[in-house]
């Protein structure tokens, strides 16, 4: 499309280009007018097409109008649009057949004009809200396919409703063999051959006064061939060439108590599908005009102005008995290309159609039917190739079926199970891309990212060591059940290959949102890394974020929350190093325990290299009484209990190991079971030797079994010696 521009010009050439402008905007405003007259009243409702006219040029001068004196854009042309001429025609045929269906005698034309007026209110207060609370954006959200399938279907409907202005019958299955006559033929072919015409011509050049002139040079073309086959205009319009004109253009007050008494108020749940059609339709070509007249003029408008102008003037001809309209791409541009810049222009379209109220039936007479009727299958084509065909370099291949199904299901069923289903569709390929989406932008473990706090060179050396026990995952995009799932096992691949991991580190900060299905995985995750004693950390959480794991009780005491990575790796690592110092200090403690013990660091180091080391924490029952002794424990750090039951139920302490001290060795050497419970009093690190291990050792090397043995016996003769002294001052 050319883009134009709109220069300041004084103010009496202004004026003259703003009237120049708009009767050539009108040329479109009339011929525009008089298809759309024929496409909604056609069919039953044909009796009243001079009220059709009425209704259809009052319609045009209410918008241009009001379009004239509030939009954003002070050049912008308002009228009836293919579109929404198109799903107002769909109405109207609804209800006919309606009433028909229940009482062919009942009268048609009142009950649509309400329904025409109703409608038009109820979309003029929708847009004025829209634009007054900025909800008119929320279009910008449909689903492409959605819209892509609605308008498409929209065209669809423009040609079905051409080929009856045309024929003068709907084209059905039934009614095919009426389309046999050759008259019929003729005529078809003709509109088909002026639609190729505006294709090759107008399509092509998109010049904003090619359109009018074809039209104009058409008709006169007709009437010249006409004058050469001589046929007169009345022989014309009995042979079917032209229309015939109704007697006189009549304005009609739909709001009087009769007929609204006799409105078939019943009707109206069932046609709630082509209502919100009329609606969704009027709305997204304000939309979507406006964008288009924004590009072309270089122009920016404001959207909710537009949205709440649009929706005064439809409450204005809803309250006339007139159907809704927008403001026009093409008239509007017309208007610019021929000079108009100011309101002016589209006061003079409007001062225009009021004059159609008398000039319309005539003109009407003279009209070819293949102009109008090629001129209503161009457009209805054009919409249709465009949504449809053309749609298909910018869709995806389940994007694009969804359209096309979406286009097919509103010409079977309606516009509302096309809607709904186009709505289900859109959120199944969504789910279905999105859960493709990998919720992990990255990862990365600590010995790769650390935090920047500076670190002495031990703690380096340490963390380039241990620092795998930190595990990250860089989280992105909104966390639904699809994705949400992919981390979940990609979590359980990961904690089975880093079998160290004690600290899983997730970072929310690139997550948009989260659902509750998304909240099950996360709990999934939290069960899977509860098993393996690894603690969970989360940073950069939004208050939207939190709010759902929390209540999905994922966010416990237990689960760590810090503001940013940083904060949060530093926590990680200092537990690390503490862990890891804490580590290396007690096996330096347990080496110089054994060496005491043993009286040789290097069968000390043997002896530790058959412990393994234990962290129990304070009430951990490390053995029962009653299973059996396959193992002993040397104590580090801590204090341990013996409990034996008591009398009238619970437990007794009978005996507490501090560091330093040894517990089960008895039952290595007797193999008895356990006779007694022992439990940590308090976090305690201990060291056990296994059955098999000390076995190991008694067999591979004697001499510190035989250590072992005498450290045993030492041990017991102690604790025994302890309880005689007990028992004697018992007995005082």
């Amino acid at each position: 499309m050319t883009s134009l521009s709109v220069d300041a010009n004084p103010a009496p050439r202004r004026g003259f280009d703003d009237v120049f402008g708009g009767l050539a905007a009108s040329v479109l405003t009339i011929t525009y007018g008089l298809s759309y007259a024929l496409l909604i009243f056609a069919g039953p409702l044909a009796p009243y097409l001079g009220q059709g006219l009425g209704i259809t040029f009052i319609v045009s001068a209410a918008v241009a109008i009001v379009l004239a004196l509030g939009s954003s854009l002070p050049f912008a042309i308002g009228a009836p649009e293919s579109s929404t001429a198109a799903v107002t025609a769909i109405l109207a045929s609804s209800l006919v057949d309606r009433i028909v269906a229940v009482d062919p005698s009942a009268p048609v034309f009142a009950p649509v004009v309400i329904t025409f007026g109703l409608t038009s209110i109820a979309t003029g207060a929708i847009l004025c809200g829209c634009g007054m609370t900025r909800l008119g954006r929320a279009i910008r959200y449909v689903p492409y396919p959605v819209v892509g399938g609605f308008l498409g279907a929209t065209g669809a409907l423009i040609v079905f409703g051409a080929i009856r202005v045309i024929t003068g019958q709907r084209l059905q299955l039934a009614s095919l063999g009426l389309f046999a006559n050759p008259q019929t033929g003729y005529e078809l072919a003709a509109a088909c051959a002026m639609a190729l015409l505006l294709y090759s011509t107008w399509h092509r050049s998109r010049n904003p006064f090619a359109l009018p002139v074809i039209l104009i040079a058409a008709t006169l073309a007709a009437h010249v061939a006409f004058w050469l086959a001589g046929i007169s205009p009345m022989d014309a319009q009995a042979l079917g060439w032209t229309f015939q004109p109704p007697p006189h253009v009549s304005l009609v007050w739909s709001w009087n108590l009769h007929d609204l008494g006799q409105y078939p108020w019943r009707t109206l749940p069932d046609m709630s599908g082509d209502l919100i059609a009329v609606t969704f339709v009027t709305a997204a070509s304000t939309l979507f005009n406006t964008a288009g007249i924004e590009v072309a003029t270089h122009r920016e408008a404001e959207i909710e102005r537009e949205l709440t102008v649009t929706g005064i003037a439809n409450l204005i001809t809803g309250a006339l008995g007139g159907y809704t309209g927008c403001v026009s791409i093409s008239r509007t541009i017309l208007n610019v290309k021929a000079g108009g810049s100011g309101r002016l222009s589209g006061a003079m379209v409007a001062a225009i159609s009021v004059l159609m109220l008398a000039f319309a039936p005539p003109l009407l007479g003279y009209m070819p039917k293949f102009v109008l009727g090629g001129l209503l299958l161009y457009l209805g084509a054009d919409t249709l190739h465009r949504w449809a065909v053309q749609s298909r370099r910018r869709l995806s291949r389940t994007e694009y079926v969804s359209l096309l199904a979406i286009i097919l299901i509103i010409l079977q069923w309606g516009f509302i199970a096309g809607v709904l289903s186009g709505v289900l569709i859109g959120c199944m390929a969504f789910a279905l891309s999105a859960s493709r989406i990998n919720p992990i932008k990255y990862s990365f473990d600590g010995t790769e990212y650390r935090s920047s706090l500076d670190r002495s060179r031990d703690d380096q050396a340490l963390l380039a060591t241990h620092g795998s026990e930190i595990q990250g995952l860089n989280l992105q995009s909104y966390l639904f059940f699809g994705s949400a799932n992919r981390l979940y096992q990609h979590v359980k691949a990961l904690l089975m290959r880093r079998t160290e991991c004690r600290f899983l580190v997730f970072d929310f900060k690139l997550v948009t949102g989260i659902d509750s299905s998304a909240a099950y995985s996360f709990a999934q995750i939290k069960r899977v890394a509860q098993e393996r004693g690894i603690k969970l950390v989360l940073v950069h959480l939004s208050p939207a974020v939190e709010r759902a794991l929390r209540a999905s009780e994922f966010i416990t005491a237990d689960v760590s929350i810090a503001p940013e990575l940083d904060h949060g790796l530093e926590r990680c690592e200092n537990a690390i190093i503490a862990r890891h110092r804490g580590r290396e200090q007690d096996e330096a403690d347990l080496r110089d325990w054994f060496g005491q013990i043993l009286g040789s660091h290097d069968e000390a180091a043997e002896l530790m290299h058959h412990c393994e080391r234990l962290e129990v924490a304070a009430g951990s029952t490390i053995v029962r009484a009653g299973d059996a002794a396959s193992s002993m424990h040397f104590i580090l750090e801590g204090r341990v209990g013996v409990m034996i039951p008591a009398e009238h139920g619970g437990t007794t302490r009978v005996r507490s190991l501090g560091r330093y001290t040894t517990i089960g060795e008895m039952g290595l050497v007797a193999h008895a079971p356990r006779s007694a419970t022992i439990q940590a009093e308090a976090d305690s690190v201990l060291y056990v030797l296994t059955t098999g291990q000390f076995d190991a050792i008694t067999r591979n090397q004697p001499t510190l079994g035989q250590k072992l043995l005498i450290y045993f016996v030492t041990v017991m003769a102690e604790r025994l010696n302890f309880a005689n002294r007990t028992i004697a001052v018992l007995r005082r």
